[in-house]
């Protein structure tokens, strides 16, 4: 599904990624995974037409987009979930999912994935009126990925899902994302707690220093003592 190769990507003369080449094929759970500063970020924001490279091919679904304006991506089929919650706070929960919509006009098709949605998030339907800054940490972190839904993505890219969550918002997190899979929905995701990631993935790419420096299914990156002593505290 998503094809990325040789990629460079300049932030004024400063170069953040470079030679960069991964992977993800449909309906996968993949992770990047690495220290902060290293380049994980701005990889998401350079797929999703927010950041131009300076080298290298992004093909999703066998078509090059590098170039392509950040709406047209959206309408291509990839939607993107930031981090820390990048809400309309003065909105209310339902005029923040409906937003996610606003490039559709299969209205009917909209109504069913709002309740879909929904159903996944029920938390959400509950405070539907309420200003999207009066929810904890958690619950923003849930609406945003409710957002990102409603655009029907192909493929879901993710910034941190799980950073600053209590530890049953995790848990739900982790559940939720199951069931996005189920969705027939692919899922590109950038976390920190490599536990969790590992937990869902089925593939990941551990980043350092601009690239990729290891990559490989979750059962060898979970064996990797590199891994074990770096990222799961386990010597």
């Amino acid at each position: 599904m998503l094809e990325i190769s040789n990629l460079a990507v300049n932030i004024g003369k400063a170069q953040i990624l470079h030679d960069v080449n991964l992977t993800v094929n449909k309906l996968e759970i993949a992770a990047i995974l690495g220290p902060n500063g290293t380049g994980k970020t701005v990889l998401l924001r350079t797929i999703s037409g927010l950041l131009k490279p300076a080298e290298g091919s992004i093909e999703f679904l066998g078509e090059n987009i590098v170039g392509l304006r950040p709406y047209e991506i959206v309408k291509k089929g990839i939607a993107h979930c930031p981090e820390r919650q990048k809400l309309f706070p003065q909105m209310t929960v339902m005029e923040n999912i409906e937003l996610g919509a606003y490039l559709r006009r299969d209205r009917s098709q909209v109504a069913r994935d709002m309740g879909r949605i929904l159903s996944l998030f029920p938390l959400l339907e509950e405070r539907e009126k309420q200003e999207a800054r009066t929810l904890s940490g958690g619950e923003q972190q849930m609406l945003t990925l409710a957002r990102a839904l409603m655009s029907d993505p192909k493929l879901l890219i993710m910034d941190e899902p799980s950073l600053g969550l209590a530890p049953i918002m995790r848990e739900k997190l982790t559940d939720a994302l199951l069931e996005i899979r189920k969705m027939g929905i692919t899922i590109l995701m950038v976390e920190q707690d490599v536990g969790l990631a590992l937990s869902v993935a089925d593939r990941g790419y551990v980043f350092e220093q601009g690239t990729v420096y290891m990559q490989g299914s979750r059962d060898y990156l979970i064996s990797s003592p590199r891994v074990k002593e770096a990222y799961l505290g386990i010597s």
